[in-house]
Protein backbone atom coordinates (compact mmCIF):
# COMPACT_ATOMS: atom_id res chain seq x y z
CA UNK A 1 0.00 0.00 0.00
CA UNK A 2 1.37 3.10 -1.39
CA UNK A 3 0.09 6.87 -0.18
CA UNK A 4 0.96 10.32 -1.61
CA UNK A 5 -0.16 13.09 0.23
CA UNK A 6 -0.04 16.72 -1.19
CA UNK A 7 -1.68 20.10 -1.40
CA UNK A 8 0.04 21.32 1.59
CA UNK A 9 1.72 25.05 1.53
CA UNK A 10 1.33 28.73 2.84
CA UNK A 11 -2.22 29.82 2.76
CA UNK A 12 -3.76 32.68 4.78
CA UNK A 13 -5.92 32.39 7.90
CA UNK A 14 -9.67 32.08 6.28
CA UNK A 15 -8.27 30.18 3.00
CA UNK A 16 -9.33 27.07 2.02
CA UNK A 17 -7.10 24.88 0.74
CA UNK A 18 -7.92 20.87 -0.74
CA UNK A 19 -5.23 18.45 0.31
CA UNK A 20 -4.80 14.93 -1.55
CA UNK A 21 -3.78 11.68 -0.98
CA UNK A 22 -3.44 9.12 -4.05
CA UNK A 23 -3.76 6.15 -2.92
CA UNK A 24 -2.17 2.79 -4.83
CA UNK A 25 -1.47 -0.96 -4.22
CA UNK A 26 -4.21 -3.06 -3.39
CA UNK A 27 -8.00 -3.06 -3.31
CA UNK A 28 -8.92 -0.85 -0.30
CA UNK A 29 -12.13 -2.09 0.13
CA UNK A 30 -12.25 -3.01 3.90
CA UNK A 31 -10.04 0.03 4.54
CA UNK A 32 -10.64 3.07 6.50
CA UNK A 33 -8.37 5.37 5.39
CA UNK A 34 -7.78 8.85 7.95
CA UNK A 35 -6.04 12.70 7.75
CA UNK A 36 -3.34 12.89 10.57
CA UNK A 37 -1.38 16.27 11.50
CA UNK A 38 1.42 17.28 13.67
CA UNK A 39 2.17 20.44 15.13
CA UNK A 40 5.67 21.19 16.12
CA UNK A 41 5.61 19.87 19.94
CA UNK A 42 2.51 17.98 19.64
CA UNK A 43 1.32 14.65 19.51
CA UNK A 44 0.92 13.45 15.77
CA UNK A 45 -3.83 13.82 16.26
CA UNK A 46 -6.76 12.48 14.04
CA UNK A 47 -7.67 15.32 11.99
CA UNK A 48 -10.77 12.86 9.94
CA UNK A 49 -11.41 9.65 8.15
CA UNK A 50 -13.65 7.67 6.22
CA UNK A 51 -14.49 4.08 4.84
CA UNK A 52 -13.01 3.46 1.63
CA UNK A 53 -16.45 1.16 1.35
CA UNK A 54 -19.21 2.78 2.69
CA UNK A 55 -17.94 6.50 2.64
CA UNK A 56 -18.63 7.07 6.44
CA UNK A 57 -16.93 9.80 7.73
CA UNK A 58 -15.84 10.79 11.04
CA UNK A 59 -14.10 14.24 12.12
CA UNK A 60 -12.06 15.39 15.11
CA UNK A 61 -14.18 18.30 17.45
CA UNK A 62 -11.56 20.90 16.64
CA UNK A 63 -12.38 20.47 12.72
CA UNK A 64 -16.12 19.44 12.59
CA UNK A 65 -18.05 21.91 10.12
CA UNK A 66 -14.97 23.12 8.53
CA UNK A 67 -13.12 20.38 7.15
CA UNK A 68 -14.51 17.70 4.58
CA UNK A 69 -13.18 14.53 3.98
CA UNK A 70 -14.04 12.52 0.96
CA UNK A 71 -12.93 9.71 -1.25
CA UNK A 72 -13.09 9.42 -4.91
CA UNK A 73 -12.84 4.99 -5.85
CA UNK A 74 -12.13 5.71 -9.72
CA UNK A 75 -9.33 8.45 -8.95
CA UNK A 76 -7.71 6.17 -5.93
CA UNK A 77 -7.64 9.20 -4.14
CA UNK A 78 -8.38 10.79 -0.68
CA UNK A 79 -9.34 14.58 -0.05
CA UNK A 80 -9.53 16.76 2.60
CA UNK A 81 -11.41 20.31 1.68
CA UNK A 82 -10.06 22.30 4.53
CA UNK A 83 -12.69 25.36 4.90
CA UNK A 84 -11.71 28.45 7.36
CA UNK A 85 -8.55 27.75 7.78
CA UNK A 86 -7.55 28.78 11.12
CA UNK A 87 -3.46 29.33 12.63
CA UNK A 88 -3.83 26.22 14.89
CA UNK A 89 -4.58 24.63 12.15
CA UNK A 90 -0.81 24.72 10.51
CA UNK A 91 0.87 21.19 10.82
CA UNK A 92 2.22 18.64 9.05
CA UNK A 93 -0.98 16.55 7.29
CA UNK A 94 -0.27 12.95 7.18
CA UNK A 95 -2.54 10.68 5.30
CA UNK A 96 -2.78 7.14 6.44
CA UNK A 97 -4.85 3.68 5.76
CA UNK A 98 -5.86 0.86 8.06
CA UNK A 99 -7.77 -2.16 7.34
CA UNK A 100 -10.41 -2.60 9.54
CA UNK A 101 -12.67 -0.99 12.13
CA UNK A 102 -12.39 3.02 12.42
CA UNK A 103 -10.13 3.82 14.88
CA UNK A 104 -8.76 7.59 15.85
CA UNK A 105 -5.57 6.79 17.48
CA UNK A 106 -2.07 7.35 15.12
CA UNK A 107 -0.46 3.68 16.30
CA UNK A 108 -3.03 1.49 14.97
CA UNK A 109 -2.77 3.08 11.07
CA UNK A 110 0.01 0.20 9.18
CA UNK A 111 0.18 2.76 6.38
CA UNK A 112 1.84 6.16 5.94
CA UNK A 113 1.93 9.00 3.35
CA UNK A 114 4.86 11.46 3.39
CA UNK A 115 3.85 14.97 5.46
CA UNK A 116 2.78 18.10 3.58
CA UNK A 117 2.93 20.68 5.40
CA UNK A 118 0.22 23.16 6.06
CA UNK A 119 1.47 26.90 6.95
CA UNK A 120 -1.15 29.11 8.17
CA UNK A 121 -0.62 32.83 8.04
CA UNK A 122 -2.59 35.53 9.77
Amino acid sequence: VQLQASGGGLVQAGDSPILSCEVSGRPFSGYVLAWFRQAPGKDREFVAGISWSSGTTRYADSVKGRFTISRDAAKNTMNLQMNNLKPEDAAVYYCAARLGTFVTMAKYYRYWGQGTLVTVSS
